[in-house]
């Protein structure tokens, strides 16, 4: 089950701060999504849109900024009606009422966007949407004194319901990627607290009943792949010591069986990195991730092949 790297790129760096990425391939185009911004902690984030035919040359196609919020953390994926659906969330400046508030974008082209559309509950940060027969699903994780996870779901990905209210909650559980194998559902978890190693969790329809085991690592940014034989690649900001910094973005296997994560990959990575998008076109993995390893922190694209 070996990985190899084909290479890895930078892409984009104009901004001071360029990272959290994701990645989807539409209409035969690339588009890569992250956040703009000063520094990785500032209040001026903004999201940015780029898009490629080739993967190897990349223009800006849409830019979106809020004057009273910091936008946070893009993920995109294409929509059952074909269109794409970007998500983030803004961090209010004004947090009289609350602080936290999850986005949704649509856009046909990827290049002209609707108006922003509130999702899910306020301070409840929804941290990825995944797509299953028709529907959408996503963890959202507590942003004030509630630390747990609930997990919704939507049939048209603008008005969205909660399917399990307290899905986990300890550890302080957080950034999270769904995949489907048929029906199964598989969840990948981040935890911060006491434990702080991730979690997998299972479950069945109607996905209100969750099996979680441990993985035995430490891991950030999570995001994770199904291939077409039915195993599970993962994408994870991985330590080098006891903070969140150094670290450095890998690529690994998950056992669904034992929740055991493996790493097999690293990537030209350090420092300031890691989240991950993932997607397999051509017989490759394409990975779209951020890193500050030379220097200015910037968003990368990996080319790997995996061994069947």
């Amino acid at each position: 089950m070996s990985m190899k790297l084909i290479e890895a790129r930078k892409i984009w760096d104009k901004a001071p701060h360029n990272a959290f990425t994701d990645l989807v391939r539409f209409r035969d185009r690339w588009f890569c999504v992250f956040r703009e911004s000063k520094t990785h902690r500032s209040s001026d984030g903004a999201l940015r849109v780029i898009t490629s035919a080739d993967g190897e040359k990349w223009e800006s196609a849409a830019y979106i900024a809020s004057p009273n919020s910091d936008l946070r953390d893009a993920k995109i994926t294409i929509t059952p009606k074909g269109q794409l659906m970007l998500c983030g969330v803004e961090v209010l400046h004004d947090k009289s009422k609350h602080t936290y508030q999850s986005l949704a974008w649509f856009s046909k082209d990827g290049r002209t966007w609707s108006d922003k559309q509130e999702i899910g509950d306020p301070d409840f940060w929804l941290w990825r949407v995944t797509w299953h027969k028709g529907k959408a699903y996503g963890i959202g994780y507590g942003c004030g004194k509630d630390r747990s996870i609930r997990l919704y779901s939507s049939n048209d990905g603008k008005k969205f319901d909660t399917l399990v209210d307290r899905l986990f909650d300890v550890g302080s559980p957080n950034e999270s990627s769904l995949v489907f194998d048929g029906d199964t559902a598989y969840g990948l978890l981040r935890r911060e607290g006491k434990p702080n190693t991730g979690l997998l969790g299972v479950s069945d329809p109607p996905y209100t009943k969750w099996e979680w085991k441990d993985t035995g690592t430490r891991f950030g940014g999570p995001h994770m792949l199904r291939l077409p034989d039915g195993r599970l690649v993962v994408a994870v900001r991985i330590y080098d010591g006891k903070g969140w910094l150094p670290a450095h973005t890998s690529l690994g296997w998950i056992d669904p069986q034992t929740g055991t994560l493996t790493e097999a990959l690293k990537l030209p990575s350090g420092g300031d990195t890691s989240y991950a998008g993932l997607v397999l076109h051509d017989g490759l993995l394409w990975v779209s991730y951020y890193s500050s390893h030379e220097g200015k922190t910037s968003i990368y694209l990996a080319k790997v092949k995996i061994d069947k």
